[in-house]
Parts: C-alpha cells; structure tokens; sequence
C-alpha cells in the first residue's frame, strides 16, 4: 500500500535532534540526558532506514513540534501550559517506525499514545501524566478499495471522510456503516465500535472489519488475523486497540446501498408538542423499518412565539434508504404525529447524505472537503448513557429545566436509535455489548470558550449535574456509556503497571459489561507487563 509522507518544515539530522533532545533535558540532569539521547540513537538503531526517521521525529525543541501536536488535537481542554507535552512525536510512514517507536519506549521506561484524528473525549491518544511519546499515525492513510469483492483496507491514520471520498470513487452503490464526522480517525473510530446512520441497517464500523494488521507490544508485526490469533483479533474490533498494540491497517467489508437515498431534517419546539413527539420517538425510532434511522437532538433556542423567551427545539435528523415516496408512506404508517411531507423529503446519493449531515460543511461545499483533516480544537465535555425504557414525559419536562441554567447555551443532547440489525447481532460478538434491549443511545455534549481552571469546572460540574438527573431513567448494573465518548468521571486506572480488577471495573463494566472480564484475559495473554496502557485502558492482572 503506498505510503503518504507530511514532510518536516525542518528537516534535521537525527545526530543534531540527539543532541536537541538532551539539551531541553539538561535541567534534570545526566543521567536524564543520556537516557533520552540514548532513546534517539535507539530509534535511528532500530528503524532500518536513518535518513528516513530522522523526517518524522519531532522533539519538543524542532520548530514545528507544537503544529505537529495540536494539528490532530479536537480538545483544547487538553492544550494548556499546564498540560504535560510528549517528549517525543513520531509520525511514522513506514511500519518498522512503529516497531522501533514500541521496542525503544520499552527499554527507556516510557509510555506511548497512539494518534489517530485525535477525537478521544478525554485525550488520551495525545495526554499523559508521565513522560511519554506519540505515534501520530497521520502519513500512514493509505485507502485500497476493492469494488468488485466490495472490500477495503484501510491504513489507520486515514479518516472516515477520506474513507468515504475513496469509495465513492469506485461506486455509488457502495458505502461503509461509520460516523457522520469527516475528520475522526478510523483508527480509534473503529476499535471503540464506531456507529452511524446506517448502525439499524448493518450494524456498526467494527461488525464490518474482516482482517487487521497490528504490531505488538514486543514490535512484532502481524500481517492477518490468523497471525494474531482470533482473541486478539476479537478484542481490538470493540475493545479499544490502543490496549493491545497499535493497528496499521484495517480490512473491512463495504455494504450495498441504493442509488437514491431520501433524508430530512425536521425541527418542532415546545410549543408545537415537542414534549409528546420526543416522548412518541422512543417507541417509534427502535422499533421502525430498518432502512430507516431517525436521530433526535435537543438543544435550546431563541422562541420564535415569545420574545426574550428560549425553548426546547427537538431535531429529527432522517436517512432513508429509499426513495421520498417510500419514506412519507412509512412515516404516515408510524410517526404520522410528525408531520412529514414531501416538501421536507430531499433525495441525494449515499456520499452527498455523508456531506449533508454534518453541520460544518456548508451546503455548497465540493466533495474533496472530505479530505480536509483541518479542524478546530473546541473546548468541551462529553458523557453517554444507554436507554432501555421509555423515558416519562414528566421527566423529559425536568431535562427541559436543565437547558436553561447558565452554563448551556452550547448545550446538545443527541439521543440515537438502535434495534433493527443491532438486535440481531449477539452481545459477545464483539466486545461492543450494548445490542439487543438497547432503545437508543444518549450523547450529552457541552462546550465553553474560556479555557481556564475555573471556567472548565464550573461546565464539568454541570455536566455532572445533569449526568446525576438522568440516572433514574437509564441503564442500571451497569450504568452503560459508549467507550468512544470516553469519560474519566467513570474511574480510572493507576499511572503504575498494575490496577486492579475492582478498580478497572468502575469503568470497564460500564463500556464493556460482561466482555470486559474476557478483554482483561486477552490483554493479560498478549500484553503481561501492561505496556499499552493509559487511563481507562484494558489492565493486565499480571504482575509479572
């Protein structure tokens, strides 16, 4: 697979980036200086090819070491002062870069984060208490796609708006069950589970993988699944791959859509019974024809009936896959309460729905700005939750209130359904649980844009507030949360080698339920001294 390189604005030798390297150490003293000159000389060793790396490493004293951490970072929260920066970034473009990377990170007792398009809610591909090193898998984006077998490989540091580009090419009747955001990596997107507006009708990103490439924690590269063996295999397509290694490439299987798709986007506020419609969409949304998805968001704006006043405006955001026709029929026979006619119909192929959902790409944009992988760096907190029964319209009346403090005027909560496929796929298939009995999934997001101490706290604790309200109506033993909206309120995992089990389960059950005790017994088989690890990652209960 052809291999994209992002140059250096400053090339420098790898002797003069030693020695770079060691003078922003010489404050801590010598041994700290030959260590991490040593770390240099280790990867230049082990790399193969020292003209090559020298391109791709970036010490914090190289010119464009700070454009190169933050061009992938998506939360300022995380790029403060105060925030502990790596010591080292490694964007490789060739896998023995990984290898090299993982082996001298090992022997000079340093941790790695794994990059892929730097979506992780809480940082953890690009964060991290003590000293470490990135592998920002930025150049390695390859995108094969096979038409014909309707399949793919993907290289992880692509993103699923390059993905979806990249399929279009070859067909308009092909398409990938993901997310609707352009610029998340397909590399954690994947191996957290990845779901999308085609989640009703084939489930989610990683019912689709097929084959894997991963290099492990001794550097070994394993070119399919069968030489990685099937747990492993199963473990990083749901469990969160940056426990186990760091995965190269993904093969997946592309799915079959018609060449007319049909969407909508409907709004209704308060005052045009939103209150009932929202309460009506959970038993409808689930539970409807499969070819069809209905996503509801909730946020508060200006009334257009009462000046001065805000209101609930409640967001039906649709993909059908069929014609206008076909749609309005099948809304009459089910959410005729909803209103929907023709005039709010609009049909389009697969790749111009990919561009309509998002809400940052403007409607005249070309096709291409699914290859852009600039974006900017907001400042939020996010929680998720699992819904298993119909919310009461009393209680949708009491998260109305909650929309009207003082910290949410960015306020979003996307409620998302499931049933349809997702039912029918078993819990263990992979380690994403939350399948059958699952009526929709709740996104709660807010974001602020002063980013100091104070400011954080003060949205992270409302947050938190309405996290506390919701919990009567939600999932219990365990309170479910989608590992892809990570969420360190949950617990976390010691900065040491070891965690126990208790302790890991604070968070692990949550996102994994009963798969999480298999995941903790294919890491401790493949990664014994825990190596991979960071906050919520999958802890070996090996002490060895």
């Amino acid at each position: 697979m052809q291999k994209h390189k992002m140059k250096s604005n400053l090339p420098i030798p790898l002797l003069f980036l030693s020695l770079l390297f060691s003078f922003s150490w010489a404050a801590l003293g010598l041994t700290h200086q030959q260590q991490h000159h040593s770390f240099l000389q280790c990867l230049n060793r082990h790399s193969g090819d020292a003209n090559s790396i020298s391109t791709v490493i970036y010490t914090q004293t190289n010119s464009s070491f700070s454009s190169v951490l933050e061009f992938s970072l998506r939360n300022a929260r995380f790029s403060t002062p105060n925030t502990l920066k790596p010591l080292v970034i490694v964007t490789p473009s060739h896998v023995s870069h990984i290898q090299a990377t993982i082996n001298c990170s090992r022997t000079h007792g340093l941790q790695i984060r794994i990059r892929s398009g730097g979506h992780d809610y809480e940082g953890l591909s690009y964060v991290s208490q003590v000293p470490f090193v990135i592998i920002d898998l930025i150049n390695l984006r390859s995108i094969d796609v096979d038409a014909e077998n309707k399949t793919a490989w993907i290289q992880a540091g692509a993103t699923i708006g390059e993905l979806y580009y990249r399929i279009a090419e070859k067909s308009s009747t092909l398409a990938f069950p993901a997310g609707v955001c352009p610029t998340v990596g397909v590399g954690g997107h994947f191996s957290g589970g990845g779901y999308g507006m085609l989640m009703r009708k084939y489930g989610l990103a990683a019912d689709q993988i097929i084959d894997a490439q991963l290099v492990d924690v001794n550097g070994k590269l394993f070119l399919d699944r069968n030489s990685m063996g099937e747990d492993l295999f199963w473990a990083i397509r749901g469990g969160g791959a940056a426990s186990f290694g760091v995965v190269v490439a993904w093969k997946v299987k592309l799915v079959p859509v018609p060449s007319t798709l049909t969407v909508f986007t409907v709004n209704r506020t308060l005052e045009e019974n939103g209150t009932m419609l929202v309460h009506k969409w959970q038993s409808v949304a689930p539970k409807i024809h499969e070819d069809l998805y209905i996503r509801l968001f909730l946020r508060a704006v200006n009334s257009s009936q009462q000046e001065g006043k805000r209101t609930i405006q409640a967001s039906f955001v649709s993909l059908y896959l069929g014609r206008a026709d076909e749609l309005i029929d099948l809304m009459q026979e089910s959410f005729p309460e909803l209103g929907i006619v023709k005039e709010d119909c609009i049909e389009m192929s697969w790749i111009q729905s990919i561009m309509y959902f998002p809400s940052d790409i403007p409607e005249d944009a070309p096709l291409e700005i699914l290859l852009n992988r600039t974006g900017s760096a907001g400042i939020f907190k996010g929680k998720s939750d699992y819904v298993t029964q119909t919310i009461p319209e009393t209680a949708l009346e009491g998260l109305w209130q909650r929309f009207y403090e003082d910290e949410t005027e960015s306020l979003e909560i996307l409620f998302s359904p499931y049933g349809g496929n997702m039912d029918d796929i078993p819990e263990t298939e992979t380690p994403y649980s939350h399948r059958a009995g699952i009526l929709f999934n709740i996104h709660y997001a807010v974001g602020w844009s002063e980013e100091d101490a104070s400011e954080s706290q003060r949205y992270i604790n409302f947050m938190r507030r309405l996290y506390r309200y919701m919990e009567p109506y939600v999932s219990k033993s365990p309170r479910r949360a989608y590992m892809n909206y990570r969420d360190l309120d949950l617990g976390t995992n010691n900065n040491g080698p070891y965690t126990s089990y208790k302790q890991a389960s604070k968070w692990g059950l949550p996102y994994f339920d009963k798969n999480f005790n298999r995941l903790i017994h294919v890491k401790t088989s493949v990664d014994p001294t825990n190596f991979f690890r960071h906050q919520q990652s999958i802890p070996s209960l090996s002490r060895g």
